[in-house]
């Protein structure tokens, strides 16, 4: 009785693996993914850093700035779920904190999307009233890791709305695309609730 329960153990198990191994399969295939918009929801603390370098001109170059900015930034962006983002942030640019505010800036929104192998991208737009001109705009790149609780980012297009390069080669508006070498790190924020201590 025991070796005829073991075998239906077994048997179930087998089937059950071999189910598990189809989804998968499935999964890579891009047959219901392993991502989506879905897979980003709540509050992420992200820290960024990087250099912002120039002004691309009409020649397609980056042409430098006199002198290139470090940038330093905090962030918390909360997602929706469903393809928007808020987010607040507080950043430092060449040893000076943004816009001259040393509070951090809740006027920005944006848009993600997440692609069923986990790549995506998110656009980061500034609105009027904040630490950085209406206008300003940063998209990015990502990847979604660890069970969707870890974002990798690098900035691959970055737009201001004034500054020339040092040759004046670059000049914005028009040439208003910047060269920046940046990334960040998202991280899920986990609130766990108050809990009863034992005695």
């Amino acid at each position: 009785m025991k070796i005829r329960y073991l075998s239906i153990l077994s048997v179930t198990a087998v089937a059950l693996l071999s189910l598990s191994g189809a989804a998968q399969a499935g999964d890579q295939d891009g047959h219901g993914g392993l991502c989506s918009n879905a897979t980003l929801k709540g509050p992420f603390g992200f820290i960024g850093h990087g250099e912002i370098l120039g002004l691309i001109g009409a020649d397609g170059k980056v042409h430098p700035y006199a002198a290139p900015s470090i940038l330093d930034d905090v962030a918390l962006v909360t997602f929706d779920g469903m393809g928007h983002f808020s987010r607040t942030d507080f950043g430092v640019i060449g040893g000076l904190p943004k816009g001259g505010k040393t509070t951090f800036n809740p006027v920005q929104h944006g848009i993600y999307t997440v692609n069923s192998d986990c790549t995506g991208t998110m656009k980061i737009i500034y609105d009027a009233g904040g630490a950085v001109p209406a206008g300003v705009e940063t998209d990015l790149n990502i990847v979604v890791a660890a069970d969707g609780t870890l974002i990798e980012s690098v900035v691959y297009r970055a737009v201001t709305v004034s500054g020339s390069s040092a040759d004046g080669q670059a000049v914005c508006p028009p040439n208003c695309e910047q060269g920046v070498q940046e990334s960040f790190e998202g991280k899920k924020v986990v609130v766990y609730g108050l809990r009863e201590s034992s005695h």
